[in-house]
């Protein structure tokens, strides 16, 4: 008989040697990298103060090192998760249950498929989901969620009898280009026209810089940081990220930023961040300081899709949402999560939400399928 496996439950990511969580996460996926995760730490960006308590579950191997983590966070509420669960909220507590706090295994902030149980052993896979649900019921919380869960795991948490959430992006998938007018080429005359025409206007007197490692100083931190606040401000009411996590992401893994600019008369008047991923480029963050039309499609989609065949890189992630990103040559891809959910009432009424809610995803889908600016046939 196999000896019991015991989770235990981290004072943080900060507190785990990087060598011993990166030989867990592996060297492909720069967000669930130690140097992500514990610069959203170290920053104040994700805190038991702003509602993302670290909390990493830990199943430690016969040497005494990490041998399974998942990245987890006691939250106080459902912001900067782009998963909505706030009907779900609502309905536990109208029935007179206490939502949060909740678990939450997740990349905070960022809504990015990836692996979200880090396995240096994978056969310890169900002994790790087991130690999140046993976290769960021995604290008594309504729930535990695993966001932006990657297709490849979403079968463990199928079989422990967690429940799917099916959701969408647009991704652009690189077909093998050697130049962006070979992209174009695919593209049906009048989107390719489009997207000159979007291009030619939005580049007009202005200068694009793509920066990473050295390159990025911290003047460049520092123009981007009013670009950041700008677009937190109108999306959340405040930026999630603080300043030093800037500098502190350029410091520990500079070389898998690319930082683009666009810059009028040698001064920067918008920016894209971007993460470069060992299998696509990741577009994160975005804004501006002066309004300039186009000039959001031309940084964070245009520029990022002739960055990824520069460096073959088989996509591009712009991030959630977005259907303008269609017209840009970015396809519907679906995006899982799985939930835990202790009480069997809260369960059965989440579940049944879920089975109509996938069936209209993949309608919706289907449709959007249709409106991709791509040749038809051939």
């Amino acid at each position: 008989m196999s000896a019991p496996v015991t989770a235990r439950i981290a004072e943080g990511v900060a507190s785990i040697p990087a060598a011993h969580w990166d030989a867990c996460a592996g060297g492909t996926d720069p967000f669930v990298s130690h140097a992500f995760l514990s610069a959203l730490e170290r920053s104040g960006s994700a805190t038991a103060e702003t509602g993302w308590q670290p909390l990493p579950i830990v199943i430690e191997g016969p040497c005494g090192t990490p041998a399974a983590i998942a990245p987890t966070y006691a939250k106080s509420h459902s912001q900067g998760e782009y998963v909505f669960d706030h009907a779900w909220a609502d309905a536990w507590e109208r029935a007179g249950g206490r939502y949060y706090p909740k678990l939450q295994v997740a990349v905070p902030f960022t809504p990015v498929p990836g692996p979200r149980l880090l396995l240096r052993d994978a056969a310890l896979a169900p002994a790790l989901i087991a130690g999140i649900e046993a976290v769960t019921d021995q604290h008594r919380l309504s729930s535990a969620h695993v966001t932006f869960v990657e297709e490849a795991q979403l079968p463990l948490f199928e079989r422990a009898g967690w429940l799917i959430r099916a959701g969408t992006q647009f991704h652009w998938h690189n077909d093998g280009y050697a130049r962006f007018d070979d992209f174009l080429a695919a593209l049906s005359s009048r989107k390719r026209k489009a997207i000159r025409k979007e291009r030619e206007r939005a580049l007009e007197g202005l200068t694009i810089r793509h920066l990473s490692g050295n390159e990025i100083t911290e003047a460049h931190w520092d123009a981007f940081w009013t670009f950041y606040q700008d677009t937190g401000a109108r999306k959340w009411g405040r930026p999630y990220l603080t300043r030093p996590f800037f500098s502190m992401l350029g410091e520990a893994m500079g070389d898998k930023l690319l930082l683009m600019l666009a810059e009028r008369d040698g001064r920067p008047i918008a920016g894209a961040l971007n993460l470069i991923g060992g299998d696509a480029l990741y577009g994160r963050y975005w804004g501006c300081t002066e309004d300039v039309p186009f000039l959001h499609f031309e940084l964070c989609y245009y520029q990022a899709i002739e960055a990824a065949i520069a460096r073959a890189l088989p996509r591009v992630e712009a991030g959630a949402q977005g259907e303008h990103k269609l017209a840009r040559g970015y396809v519907p891809v679906t995006t899982w999560s799985a939930h835990y959910l202790p009480d069997p009432n809260f369960r059965r009424a989440v579940a049944e939400y879920l089975e109509r809610e996938r069936a209209a995803v993949a309608h919706e889908q289907e449709f959007l399928g249709e409106l991709t600016p791509f040749k038809r046939g051939g």
